[in-house]
């Protein structure tokens, strides 16, 4: 399944190669609701707030109002994800805030993800509107905006948080914007590693890749393919 990506930043939908550099930038909403239409579900992000630099709060209510979207962005606690349910969302996706736990006595624990802030989002929100963002730079879990690295690898990171939502959302940094594909073999192992629903995003660029990932049971996102032109939506 094709999941169109919209990026929000400075009240603009955008996009970023590898997070960084600004690409494109539109403000025709209307069209591109009207182009998403058709969709099951879009992803929407809030890239000001993932950054700490703002929010387009306005415009998130006026696709989710429209759109059915998984939203993310900046979301530190199970308040904030509540407030985004509430602008209409069908799903909230949650990042950084899962990474940078306390080793605790029982070492029961992971030292490096925040295991009860997962639980505490799963009793507060339910399971079934979570979905976990795992991304990563040069192998590493990417936090921050993509702007620091975790110890981490995907891997490890999904095995963990497995049982506390409905989705995972992996993002390979290194290839995001740029129009280069996603590496296959990626996805491939990630499947292989939870049984919930696996979206990955980066560097695609044509609807052949994503019957590849449809056929290993894996949905895509795409953004800098779509906007371009490059694949038709």
């Amino acid at each position: 399944m094709l999941i169109p990506s919209i990026d929000l930043m400075g009240g603009r939908i955008v996009q970023l190669v590898q997070g960084e550099k600004l690409k494109l930038a539109f403000d025709d909403f209307d069209y591109w609701i009207e182009r998403f239409s058709k969709y099951p579900l879009v992803q929407l992000i809030d890239l000001d707030a993932a950054m700490r630099q703002g929010s387009n709060a306005d415009l998130i209510s006026r696709f989710t109002s429209k759109l059915p979207c998984q939203v993310g962005g900046g979301l530190r606690t199970a308040e904030d994800g509540q407030r985004v349910l509430d602008l209409g969302a069908r799903r909230v996706i949650y990042g950084s805030s899962l990474f940078g736990g306390d080793i605790d006595a029982d070492r029961k624990r992971h030292p490096l993800i925040n295991l009860d802030f997962a639980q505490r989002l799963r009793d507060i929100l339910g399971e079934e509107q979570l979905v976990f963002s795992v991304d990563t730079k040069g192998g590493q879990v990417a936090v921050r905006g993509w702007k620091e690295s975790v110890a981490l690898t995907p891997e490890e990171a999904v095995t963990w948080l497995e049982d506390y939502c409905a989705a995972f959302l992996y993002t390979h940094v290194d290839t995001e914007g740029t129009m280069t594909g996603f590496p296959i073999d990626v996805a491939a192992i990630l499947r292989a590693t939870t049984a919930k629903q696996l979206i990955v995003a980066g560097g695609i660029k044509e609807h052949a890749e994503i019957d590849s990932l449809d056929a290993m049971g894996v949905d895509a996102v795409a953004g800098m393919a779509v906007y371009s032109g490059a694949m038709e939506a």
